[in-house]
């Protein structure tokens, strides 16, 4: 909660003083603006996290490609699958542990980094905000993402 000192506790519970509101709005404009930029590249916000994560890394296992994305199996499963399907990835179990499935980029699938490149700068004049803003955004969420992480939360008061 955004409260101040001597805030009433009636101010406590009001929607306007919830950050994971306005968290959770400003992931949803996001998720408008990413739907209609990443429409031309036939991808949905959570493939280009996929794609993202293959065109830094390379081949990856899917476990590291959930860890990266903080994704479980159950929702990255039918992701890769879709991808699989539109020629992007290829999925080959190891030879020496057929628990284990690597990703790889297809040829399809790194030519499309090229395409992708403009997503970012796009989304940025979509913000208006300056550059300068945005990475200092991005670096108070992974702090607070941090301390979330590692909080020890009583569910009792």
């Amino acid at each position: 909660m955004t409260t101040l000192p001597g805030m009433a506790d009636e101010d406590l519970l009001r929607l306007d003083q919830q950050i994971c509101f306005s968290l959770n709005a400003a992931s949803r404009a996001f998720g408008g603006v990413y739907r209609v930029l990443l429409k031309d590249l036939g991808l949905t916000y959570p493939q280009y996290l996929v794609m993202l994560v293959l065109w830094e890394d390379g081949d990856l296992p899917v476990k590291r490609i959930g860890e990266r994305l903080r994704l479980d199996s159950g929702t990255l499963s039918p992701l890769l699958k879709r991808l699989e399907a539109a020629g992007l990835v290829r999925r080959e179990r190891s030879p020496e542990d057929e628990r284990s499935v690597t990703v790889r980029l297809t040829a399809e699938g790194s030519a499309l980094r090229g395409r992708a490149g403009q997503v970012p700068r796009r989304l940025l004049t979509a913000t208006g905000l300056p550059v300068e803003d945005l990475a200092a955004l991005r670096a108070l969420l992974d702090r607070v993402t941090g301390a979330l992480d590692s909080a020890v939360v009583d569910p009792a008061p």
